[in-house]
């Protein structure tokens, strides 16, 4: 049978950090002893009172449809973690649950762009929103975060690319695969922009538990009311608890956005699973304690493993300031070493060094890969030393 996929598929750029996940695992099985430094999620378990949590909901006999937009407990926890975290109040009615904090993106982008809608994505940026934007009928408008400002893009930048056909600006803070975070001023001057020209600015805080040292992530939400009633906040329990497999996120924003996500869900999903909302139910009004303690780990992986990434020859690397990714600019390296590409250098990596890490072509910044520090400080040292003798062997 011949069958014709529909062009919005076909034109699809798979998933580079998927990708190359899969194919370590599959070296994995072969019995190589293969370091995966890709994958974007905790090595931590989901804390144990969060399991019991949805375990006592199935014992419960909680295990049927729920309402399409979330259970009415999750949407109330959600709203308490907004008043504590960030100080801003929200409606049940401005809030969706959604199977992961990927869906809730996916559906946004679905109820507001129409065929040739605009949005701007800084460079680098995480390996989906390009690909939700096309599929929605939306044409991604791109703007490079320069490495001199942190990654980040200013507020010039955002002007000179706005058009008449511009509809939403994503604002990534913790970036993946950056690290990088926004201060309060460079978000209100951006938000200032985007109020003056009606761009919805769409807010992925996915990893705002996440921060290192002196600094503290800030929801450009929370800045003034305005700018509050123009975001869509997309966030989840899957990095702040180690909940990646349960598949639970969630936008809160305009309640006719939220209203129009929750009417597609309703033809897609019909609702977030039962019992992962029972989990994250328990995620937010339970301990935080075992959030910290995985926060604690990284920082200190990060501290480690920083200071001996920086000394290999060829590589420089901006220290993160949140989320759990390196993303050190190995250009020269892959040169030196006889590369076309760092993309070349990256493959050369997995095959002969046995290291899995993510070519940055696939976040828009082809100088760079990038390396997740959530697996053991032990593996860490042992993939950084692998990486080190691999490229200083080919220098000698």
């Amino acid at each position: 049978m011949d069958i014709q996929l529909a062009s919005r598929v076909s034109a699809l750029t798979p998933s580079s950090t998927l990708a190359i996940t899969a194919k370590a695992k599959a070296m994995k099985a072969e019995g190589i002893d293969v370091i995966g430094l890709g994958a974007g999620e905790p090595d931590f378990n989901t804390p144990q009172h969060i399991i019991d949590a949805a375990i006592e909901s199935m014992n419960k006999g909680l295990t049927k449809y729920t309402a399409t937009g979330g259970l009415p407990e999750l949407k109330k926890a959600i709203i308490n973690k907004f008043m504590q975290d960030q100080h801003i109040e929200y409606k049940p009615f401005e809030i969706i649950v959604t199977n992961g904090a990927k869906h809730a993106l996916y559906t946004l982008f679905q109820v507001i762009l129409n065929e040739g809608d605009e949005v701007i994505i800084p460079i680098p940026y995480w390996v989906s929103y390009p690909e939700q934007v096309k599929l929605a009928g939306g044409q991604p408008i791109y703007i490079i975060g320069e490495e001199i400002n942190n990654f980040k893009i200013t507020p010039e930048q955002l002007k000179a690319s706005i058009t008449e056909k511009t509809k939403a600006i994503i604002i990534n803070s913790p970036s993946n695969p950056t690290g990088m975070l926004y201060t309060r001023d460079e978000l209100s001057k951006l938000g200032e922009i985007c109020l003056e020209h009606n761009v919805l600015i769409i807010s992925d805080e996915i990893y705002e538990k996440l921060t290192y040292g002196e600094h503290k992530h800030i929801s450009i939400a929370e800045i003034s009311p305005e700018l509050k009633a123009q975001t869509i906040i997309i966030n989840g329990v899957s990095k702040s608890h180690s909940m990646t497999g349960w598949r639970i996120g969630y936008a809160a924003g305009n309640s006719e956005i939220i209203k129009a996500m929750t009417d597609l869900a309703s033809h897609s999903t019909s609702n977030p699973t039962t019992p992962s909302q029972y989990g994250a139910i328990a995620a937010y009004n339970g301990s935080q304690e075992p959030v910290e303690t995985m926060r604690e780990a990284f920082e200190n992986r990060l501290n480690v493993i920083y200071d001996k990434l920086i000394q290999i020859p060829g590589v420089t690397c901006l220290k993160p300031q949140g989320a759990f990714y390196l993303f050190p600019n190995v250009k020269e390296a892959a040169i030196n070493c006889g590369y076309q590409s760092v993309d070349e250098l990256a493959a050369a990596l997995l095959a002969e060094a046995n290291v899995a890490v993510i070519p940055g072509s696939g976040f828009g910044a082809e100088d760079y890969i990038r390396l997740s520090y959530a697996t053991s400080l032990d593996l860490l040292e042992k993939a950084v030393s692998r990486i080190a003798e691999f490229i200083e062997n080919k220098l000698n």
